[in-house]
């Protein structure tokens, strides 16, 4: 058994080596998404595939990647210097853009694998209907290029068919082919480090350290719930709809607190339905683990053990667990800020004055594609935009950040319109947004692009019908719209949408702003 300052140090040897992967990751990416907004996550596993570490990167990557490595050491018999490639929704994975590279990492003299390292990475292209691949789609077919869990990397060496037929599916090949090879980069950062432990600790220790982590997180949440009201609580959002005409969909979830076990249950939800509003088991599984996660006030390794006070419970078939050939593109994006939105409303009442109100709910993605005039190439953009905090019981929220499930940065002005054919003609605040009370909402952001060559353009956004709500009688955060100005008029966009569009035209993203806390009229912001 180690001592407390020996496990403290083995926390933060640990989350250092998942961070430091990231950053390899971060320099060495060639497509702005990865390099700077960061839509990427790193993390290390156990010899069981269960999380030791993560870094400090997307909570809707991070919650839903141990399914990945899960599914690639079931399908695959992986040796040294091999990396798996997976994202398949339905096999681990979360959306299709979202690509996970597994590797063992072997110590000399035994013929198991030691430990796992992992990394998820959003690709701003995978094929599919429509530049960007987070099209409007009735089937994961429409949605891109599908790869189960295979060899991307064997005995150290590139396979060079697999890398081949990926990149025969994608619009953007040297850009997916520099991103993939960042990743395999990253991996090999954390076996190095990995190692390096061993070789100062030796592998019994580590693993100890690593079990021991694990524990010491289930205690920390266990007293966290200990914290909440025993009892059944109940509340229920809503998709506005799901870019084929059906909505509003309720979500709805029921706590079940005893002491410290809670069952969370989705009996109710939806059915899923015929647009890529779907969310797999992973993605739902993962907000949940991201709402308990948050209610811990002391500092936590964020692992497997988090989740073993926890019993979650899903419909088969519904917009929470939907099945093959469901379309699920921004179940992954939008669906689990639904979730969060939900479970936080619900824990609300089992923890009142902690719980915020709503945040933005949604991470107003907006993909674009065609031809840069420029070079003549190909390119595809893809972006989630920030919101508005919601209201804090203590403090006023946040303007114009990404909250929840999603923890990137916006694209810088000078980056967006180096790498593509875009003018930033707006970019600020959007005032007056976040709902008032006691404490006020934060506002979210206007960001008007002109697109500067014919395109076609996807957005896949939410709350433009619902608002973020408010808490303790604060008001709600106002919704978000979409414009798009073309021959000088103005026409608002459905929250989903794909459309071709013109040289000259502007989109005009206008994101919603989060809830307020406390009776209105008493703002003390």
């Amino acid at each position: 058994m180690l001592e407390q300052v020996q496990l403290e140090v083995f926390r933060n040897l640990f989350h250092s080596i998942a961070e430091e992967m990231g950053v390899a990751l971060c320099r060495t990416a060639f497509s702005p998404n990865i390099k700077e907004r960061r839509d990427y996550s790193c993390a290390i596993f156990d010899a069981d595939g269960h999380t030791v570490a993560q870094g400090d990167h997307m909570p809707v990557h991070l919650g839903s990647m141990p399914m990945s490595v899960a599914a690639a050491i079931e399908a695959i018999d992986m040796a040294a210097g091999d990396v798996v490639i997976v994202n398949d929704p339905f096999q681990g994975g979360t959306h299709l853009p979202d690509i996970t590279l597994v590797q063992p990492v072997f110590v000399e003299g035994h013929h198991r694998a030691a430990f796992y390292v992992a990394n998820r990475a959003h690709h701003s292209d995978v094929g599919g209907i429509s530049p960007g691949s987070m099209p409007l789609a009735t089937s994961i077919y429409q949605e891109g290029i599908r790869i189960p869990p295979m060899h991307l990397v064997r005995s150290g060496v590139v396979v060079e068919e697999a890398m081949k037929l990926i990149l025969a599916n994608v619009r953007t090949p040297v850009e997916r082919e520099g991103d993939l090879t960042a990743q395999i980069a990253s991996n090999r950062t954390g076996e190095r480090r990995l190692l390096e432990l061993v070789d100062r600790y030796s592998l019994p220790t580590v693993a100890e350290a690593m079990g021991q982590l694990q524990d010491y997180a289930e205690r920390l949440t266990r007293e966290a719930i200990r914290g909440m009201a025993n009892g059944r609580f109940v509340f229920e959002d809503a998709m506005d709809d799901d870019g084929f005409g059906n909505g509003p969909l309720p979500i709805r979830v029921a706590i079940e607190v005893e002491d410290e076990n809670v069952t969370v249950d989705f009996a109710g939800t939806a059915p899923q339905t015929a647009g890529s509003i779907n969310a797999v088991s992973a993605i739902t599984v993962s907000a949940v683990f991201y709402c308990f996660r948050v209610i811990v006030d002391w500092p936590i390794p964020t692992n497997h053990g988090t989740l073993r006070p926890l019993s979650v419970k899903i419909p088969a078939g519904s917009l929470l667990d939907a099945r093959p050939p469901a379309a699920v593109a921004a179940g992954n994006v939008e669906t689990s800020q639904r979730i969060v939105d939900t479970v936080l409303g619900a824990m609300a009442q089992a923890l009142p004055g902690v719980i915020p109100a709503a945040s933005s709910g949604t991470m107003n993605n907006l993909t674009i594609g065609g031809v840069d005039p420029r070079d003549g190439r190909q390119y595809a953009y893809y972006e989630t935009t920030a919101g508005g905090m919601g209201a804090r019981p203590g403090a006023s929220g946040l303007d114009a950040t990404h909250t929840h499930m999603t923890n990137s940065l916006n694209t810088p002005v000078e980056a967006l319109e180096h790498s593509y054919p875009f003018r930033v003609r707006r970019y600020g605040v959007r005032r007056g947004s976040g709902g008032l009370g006691r404490h006020r909402g934060g506002d979210g952001i206007r960001r008007d692009i002109e697109i500067l060559g014919d395109a076609r353009v996807t957005v896949l956004a939410d709350r433009r019908e619902s608002s973020p709500y408010g808490l303790a009688g604060g008001q709600h955060g106002a919704p978000g719209r979409t414009v798009l100005v073309d021959d000088g008029h103005d026409r608002d966009l459905p929250g989903k949408c794909s459309l071709d569009v013109k040289r000259g035209a502007v989109v005009s993203l206008r994101t919603p702003g989060g809830g307020g806390f406390g009776a209105a009229g008493e703002d003390s912001s």
